[in-house]
């Protein structure tokens, strides 16, 4: 099953697709463009991972970690589908990141890795922008770099884990302004999602809408206001942005 958060008519919805878009609850059918699309779940805890790809980790000069680099984000760094990411002025490179994004379903606390995807409600897509000016050491993101507001567009939807038969099979791309720019694949993350789960449920409680964004692979370009960025995952969605100034 696969869900969605929209505001249509002043009020919250949860949709599902439809051919035409997305079908209310009430049955009724809406375009894409009709609605105000949110992330898909409200989140709890939004942890993030850092140079969790070794071509990624290469792209950028640096060894793969020897354990997970996490960080936090806050919820206000989080927008929906087809909405609009800012570009600061005279900044000199702000790249996208097409991310795979671990939704929690139920409390985890010391969970085995071999049980670990079993406390995985679902999955969605991140694009987790970054901009490198700010970036005072690739070991510590800071707050300007990773919790600018809309600076992390989530979703359209929310795939259920029982549709994701492998969360490490998944291919994944990224365009600008239809252009190929990004290509990689889930089964090149340095720590797996069961392993992730793992790690930080070793020493926090995980809850229900915690969420976990996963890294990405090399291939990240700068982008200019007016570009639209399609980051998408195999069998999870595709997630549309655009740039302004």
């Amino acid at each position: 099953m696969r869900t969605a958060r929209i505001v249509f008519d002043g009020q919250i919805h949860t949709v599902t697709p439809h051919a035409d878009g997305v079908r209310l609850p009430d049955g009724r059918v809406l375009a894409e463009n009709q609605v105000l699309w949110l992330p898909p779940v409200v989140p709890g805890t939004i942890f993030a991972l850092g140079l969790n790809y070794a071509d990624h980790a290469k792209e950028l000069a640096f060894k793969p970690p020897e354990e997970p680099l996490v960080f936090l984000k806050g919820p206000n760094a989080l927008t929906g589908h087809r909405g609009q990411t800012r570009r600061p002025v005279g900044v000199k490179f702000m790249h996208y990141e097409c991310e795979l994004v671990a939704v929690i379903g139920r409390e985890a606390r010391r969970v085995k890795r071999e049980d670990a995807l079993s406390y995985v409600g679902g999955y969605t897509v991140a694009n987790d922008y970054a901009i490198r000016d700010y970036l005072e050491n690739f070991y510590r993101p800071n707050l300007r770099v990773k919790n600018r507001d809309a600076c992390t567009p989530l979703g359209p939807w929310l795939v259920s884990a029982d549709e994701v038969a492998d969360p490490q099979a998944l291919a994944l791309t990224t365009t600008v302004n239809g252009r190929l720019t990004q290509q990689g694949n889930t089964r090149d993350m340095v720590f797996p999602v069961a392993l992730l789960i793992e790690y930080l449920s070793s020493f926090m409680t995980l809850k229900p809408g915690d969420i976990i964004l996963t890294g990405t692979p090399d291939g990240v370009v700068d982008c200019q206001p007016g570009d639209e960025v399609v980051t998408e995952i195999e069998g999870i969605g595709r997630l549309v942005n655009t740039i302004v100034s």
